[in-house]
């Protein structure tokens, strides 16, 4: 890669690193691009938000763009990247066809954060009471859209090997199209690890996550009906800070102070509470990719207590740092476990920490990451001959999704 290569990324959002895990993984994917000397533009339909992070410290030069608007074109034309990043499939559907038609030789990367059709799917066998069949996934709406957008891209970036796996043996999508990239940190060094507080200097237990995210509303209702009161009944002072962004209405009104059930709302920075915090609940019934809280939580050196829907795809053969059950009883006593055994505890921690360095250590990745980007960019031609189906589709399904979108262009005009 050389320095005068340009990446477009168009974003389902701003990004926000301190509200989400998404967030974090955008300029996570920034900084990758960056220290191959791209230069970058970050463009999206999205209105502006309080939170977002400012893209020109980081070098990055921000655009907005509109929804089936035909000045996109005469952007992208003059910008003429070599790379065109889409994050999530939603915005590959929007602005894909148009990036084919303007920049034909520009490679196509999608990110999919998670495979939303996979929440989803998981998310709906939750509410029919039932329990999630890989079947399902073949009759969601949403996976005939995003398995499209997957096989219209020249590579998808996977963040779970189970998604991966998903897409190889059930959507027999071809390797050659996917790679999995992990959230990248930095290692934990033992100088690191002595500057986190101690097991002494922590108290109570956290939540924290974002509430736009369905997965993690749920988990919140399930810690206060059901495992909270478990723990309290062990641990009459316990008590529980609830953080994330974005809480509604819904979530503000579970706050309780006799309870020690605390909703905290935003955090100013999501690190510093969870380093004061001596254990991390997470008891999540469906979702899907690899969960930012429990990284964050090994990051800080704070043992967890999550499902087996949390610790997916996340820990491979390493021990987790705390426990998993999907067993409500054995969730609460493991907790009050951790919380009150320091021995079990800095275990746990130790586990994390193994889990980081062995796992997501930005340096595992980002040679191989460059080689895999120049490969398919010297070879893109015959990478997709080799994509008949992602060819095919894009012949088809973008002509209708082109169509349309100039007819919603012209019916604006005319409004």
């Amino acid at each position: 890669m050389n320095s005068v290569r340009k990446l477009l990324i168009i974003g389902f959002v701003w990004p926000e690193p301190n509200s989400s895990a998404a967030g974090g993984r955008m300029m996570q994917l920034i900084s990758l691009f960056k220290a191959k000397g791209f230069h970058i533009t970050f463009a999206s339909p999205a209105q502006d938000s309080d939170f977002m992070v400012d893209l020109a410290e980081f070098g990055v030069e921000k655009m907005t763009i509109e929804l089936n608007n035909s000045n996109f074109d005469f952007f992208i034309k003059e910008l003429n990247p070599t790379v065109v990043l889409f994050d999530r499939f939603m915005m590959e559907e929007q602005f894909g066809w148009r990036v084919a038609e303007n920049c034909p030789d520009a490679l196509r990367l999608l990110d999919t954060e998670d495979l939303h059709c996979l929440r989803l799917a998981r998310q709906k066998a939750f509410k029919e009471n039932r329990h999630f069949l890989i079947s399902d996934l073949l009759s969601e709406e949403v996976a005939k859209r995003e398995i499209a957008s997957i096989l219209r891209c020249d590579l998808s970036f996977m963040i779970a090997e189970f998604e991966m796996e998903l897409l190889e043996s059930v959507f027999k999508i071809d390797k050659s199209i996917l790679y999995y990239l992990p959230f990248l940190v930095e290692p934990i060094t033992i100088e690191s690890l002595q500057e986190l507080p101690s097991f002494e200097e922590r108290s109570d237990f956290i939540f924290i996550g974002n509430f736009l995210h369905e997965p993690n509303w749920n988990s919140v209702q399930y810690l206060k009906e059901i495992i909270w009161p478990l723990i309290k009944k062990q641990v009459p002072e316990a008590v529980l800070h609830v953080y994330g962004a974005y809480p509604s209405q819904k979530v503000l009104q579970l706050h309780n102070d006799k309870e020690g059930f605390l909703i905290m709302g935003r955090a100013q920075n999501a690190q510093d509470v969870v380093k004061k915090a001596r254990v991390v609940l997470a008891p999540l019934r469906f979702g899907a990719g690899i969960k930012g809280k429990l990284l964050e939580a090994m990051q800080c050196g704070t043992p967890s207590i999550t499902t087996n829907i949390g610790a997916e795809s996340m820990h491979g053969n390493l021990p987790w740092n705390g426990f998993v059950t999907d067993d409500v009883q054995v969730f609460a006593d493991k907790a009050v476990q951790l919380y009150q055994d320091k021995s079990i505890w800095l275990k746990a921690q130790e586990n994390g920490i193994e889990i980081i360095n062995q796992r997501y250590s930005k340096k595992l990745f980002e040679l191989d990451f460059a080689h895999q980007i120049e490969y398919i960019m010297s070879n893109l031609k015959q990478h997709r001959l080799n994509n008949f189906m992602g060819a095919l589709l894009q012949h088809h399904t973008l002509k209708s999704t082109k169509y349309m979108s100039r007819w919603i262009e012209e019916k604006n005009r005319n409004i």
